[in-house]
């Protein structure tokens, strides 16, 4: 009864607190203590494939250490795979050998370590790969900590942990000078589809299924027999449920650059990502559409890029605005690893690209100035730039059609013009007595006087006031603009 009305936490420390004050023949009923729920690690493995464990077991000395002269000890190569067990084992020569202790015939150690062995510190090696020693600790020390970890979920209990584990050892034994190996982590998310099960109980791939949608609802069919199929919930992909993909048959179809693209765009990297058809052909239209607007500037006979006209038309500027703001939003993402919102400002820049490729062809503007030609050059080769990391075939492909001979990724990542992230209008929601009526775009340096002026000239505030006199006009700068009758 103690405990009633206490959360959880409270409760246990109530009790912990008892515990310690009430003595039991002349010592405390209990002490707090930490238990950790550690196990032994069994690196070992009867696999061929894993490094092998250098020891050497001899019926006088028992177990000996491979001399350091004799190190690493090699895997043979013309091992037999045909028997059950471990193929170290089966081998007639590879195993025997003189103890370095008396001489006398011993064998080796045929188990192999777990591959997590060599996977939790080959960071740490790989800062000097052809030293001497496993690690050169001042080369070591520079290097560390790894920046970025990317990994599945299940790394926090499995890689992560033992890689963290051989650090702290590496450090106790001098190897190295570090607490943590990894400065951040980041957990990436699945791939999950749909998952559809027959009448008998057994799992129907997606290849196997027919979903046809009535009336807002959606039914599966078997597409051998038409048997309705059980549509289940979405889960990671498989084999054991059957609702695999098969990659090759996504490339066949739409080709690698729209899977890379439909897997960034979906969704958060740190999300699972649901594959549906419908979601790669939205990718796949994407493609075709960029390299039908690239194919089409490239063919209406864009400017040779270098020379930068005098000055550039509105349009032109505002179209470089669009793709060096876009430059600016893509750049900030990918360093973020938000490569869905990567995507989605990649969208809007091909949209404001194929406004201006559009007026372009259609001769619209002054024909002798071909500042928005220029724009479109560089706006395309920007856009090509962005991609490249993405959509690597298709970027390259834009490149060559906008006439070069080199390879994209060959070049720069392209330079932002930061002149052109500043904006100089700037749009102002408009109240009439506390209630929006309208939006006010004007100067970002547009003095309080023109800021009044401007919004006494919309119609919907003029038609709000019906004809009456503001008693004021409140401007808060760069917020908002409140007209008081």
């Amino acid at each position: 009864a103690f405990l009633d009305g206490m959360t959880v936490d409270a409760a246990k420390e109530e009790v912990a607190r008892r515990l310690e004050a009430t003595d039991l023949f002349g010592a405390p009923q209990g002490a707090r203590q930490t238990n950790y729920r550690l196990r032994d690690w069994g690196i070992s493995r009867q696999r061929y494939w894993g490094c092998p464990i250098p020891v050497i077991h001899c019926p006088t000395c028992d177990v000996v250490p491979v001399p350091d002269a004799d190190l690493p000890v090699r895997l043979p190569e013309d091992v037999s795979f045909d028997k059950p067990g471990n193929p170290l084992d089966h081998h007639p020569t590879w195993k025997h050998v003189a103890c370095p202790g008396c001489g006398g015939p011993a064998t080796r150690e045929t188990d192999t370590m777990d591959t997590f062995v060599d996977s939790s510190w080959y960071f740490a090696r790989f800062t000097a790969p052809r030293a001497e020693t496993p690690t050169v600790p001042a080369i070591a020390d520079h290097w560390l900590p790894v920046d970025q970890y990317i990994g599945g979920i299940e790394h926090a209990i499995l890689h992560l942990l033992y890689s963290r584990f051989f650090t702290r050892a590496m450090r106790a034994t001098g190897h190295l000078d570090l607490d943590e190996p990894f400065a951040g982590l980041f957990t990436q998310g699945m791939v999950v589809h749909e998952t559809y099960r027959r009448a008998d109980g057994t799992w129907a791939s997606p290849a196997e299924v027919k979903v046809i949608e009535e009336d807002g609802e959606r039914r599966a069919v078997d597409l051998v027999n038409g048997d309705p199929i059980e549509i289940g919930g979405i889960e990671k992909m498989s084999k054991s449920r059957r609702n695999t993909i098969d990659p090759s048959d996504i490339m066949e179809t739409y080709g690698a650059d729209t899977a890379r693209w439909f897997m960034l765009s979906d969704s958060p990297p740190d999300r699972d990502v649901i594959w549906t058809e419908e979601s790669v052909a939205g990718a796949y239209r994407f493609v075709q559409r960029v390299w039908r607007i690239v194919a089409e500037a490239a063919a209406s006979g864009l400017p040779a890029g270098g020379d930068r006209p005098g000055a550039f038309s509105a349009a032109a500027t505002e179209l470089r605005k669009a793709a060096h703001k876009a430059l600016a939003a893509v750049e900030e993402s990918i360093k973020a690893l938000r490569f869905n919102v990567a995507v989605a400002r990649i969208y809007e820049l091909v949209n404001a690209i194929a406004a201006a490729t559009a007026g372009k062809v259609a001769g619209d503007g002054d024909s002798k100035d071909d500042s928005l030609g220029r724009a479109l050059r560089e706006s395309l080769e920007m856009l090509t730039g962005m991609m490249a990391p993405m959509m690597p075939h298709l970027a390259e492909e834009c490149w060559s059609a906008l006439g070069h001979g080199d390879l994209v990724a060959t070049r720069a990542w392209p330079s932002i013009d930061h002149s052109l992230l500043v904006e100089d209008v700037i749009t102002l929601p408009v109240q009439v007595n506390g209630k929006k009526r309208g939006e006010l775009t004007i100067p970002i340096d547009a003095s309080q006087a023109d800021v009044e002026r401007a919004t006494l000239a919309l119609d919907v505030v003029r038609r709000a006031l019906e004809g009456q006199i503001p008693k004021k006009i409140v401007v808060v700068p760069k917020r908002i603009v409140n007209v008081v009758v």
